[in-house]
């Protein structure tokens, strides 16, 4: 379909055969099967974990970047917006279902698995002739101490300060989003700016906890059910922070460049609409994983 072709109302922009699918899935594989082989010390998972994400994140940048510049053009209509909307809500459906698998997983082995070992209901069977004398509370190394001894983190430390910073890079974003369909393109940026610092400054907090975690707690991955299921829903989640940071950061490029209007800014919006999402993912994780 032509440029002048696309402004009609009653067709829908169809673009020309791409090469960032196929890119996609050749990423996405490479940064898997590295993950997979770093995970299992396996020579070689290092360098291809980093090839699929630099595959990843050119593919991103090549492939938003004609998104960009056909809507630039003026090649979608309403269809294509209404389009945009739909995949964008399933995307944090799926993202929504994915979390929830890891909370489910945290609340099978606490309220199932862990008393289970202890000898509590059906698992009278397995406490006296597998795990005997196994005391089940949580949180747990295991059976024989196989995590290791270890310490939590409290909820009320930095856990809490990066609460308050998602928090308010919610109020900011959503200030952010006033602004720009009042047409304040001055405060669009300080808001949508200050966003961006609050999501820098909460993945450098947890870092900070990361690292003491590891070094002064003895708190790893390898740390039984709990540091597994601690660091797969925490790590997961600062991942998506990292990714929500990287697209608020493009975004206030666009907004600094005049790319949306008023009624025009679906991307924004989009945008907006994740970094919701990973605020109340967190206090999900606040309240399930640092305090009960």
């Amino acid at each position: 379909m032509g440029q002048s072709e696309s402004h009609d109302p009653n067709l829908y922009y169809v673009p020309h055969g791409s090469r960032w699918p196929i890119v996609a899935s050749l990423a996405l594989f490479t940064t898997m099967l590295g993950a997979a082989l770093s995970l299992n010390h396996s020579a070689g998972g290092g360098v291809l974990l980093v090839l699929g994400v630099l595959a990843l994140v050119g593919m991103l940048f090549g492939w938003f970047g004609d998104v960009i510049r056909e809507s630039i053009h003026g090649f979608y209509n309403r269809q294509v917006d209404i389009s945009f909307r739909m995949g964008m809500i399933w995307f944090i459906f799926s993202e929504v279902m994915f979390f929830a698998a890891f909370f489910g997983a945290l609340f099978y082995a606490r309220m199932f698995s862990v008393p289970w070992l202890g000898g509590d209901g059906d698992g009278v069977l397995t406490h006296e002739y597998l795990w005997q004398g196994y005391s089940a509370a949580w949180p747990t190394n295991g059976p024989l101490k196989v995590g290791g001894a270890f310490e939590t983190i409290g909820a009320w430390g930095l856990p809490f300060l990066n609460t308050l910073l998602l928090l308010s890079s919610g109020v900011t974003v959503t200030i952010a989003h006033h602004a720009l369909r009042a047409g304040a393109r001055g405060r669009l940026l300080v808001y949508l700016g200050a966003t961006v610092l609050l999501g820098a400054a909460f993945l450098y907090f947890q870092a900070t906890e990361y690292y003491y975690a590891y070094h002064e707690l003895g708190l790893t991955l390898g740390s039984g059910i709990y540091g597994s299921t601690f660091f797969m829903l925490t790590g997961f989640h600062g991942l998506h922070v990292t990714l929500g940071t990287v697209m608020l950061i493009v975004i206030w490029a666009r907004c600094a460049k005049g790319h949306f209007s008023r009624d025009q800014h679906f991307g924004f919006e989009a945008v907006a609409w994740y970094w919701h999402f990973v605020d109340v993912v967190w206090l999900g994780l606040f309240l399930f994983v640092y305090i009960l």
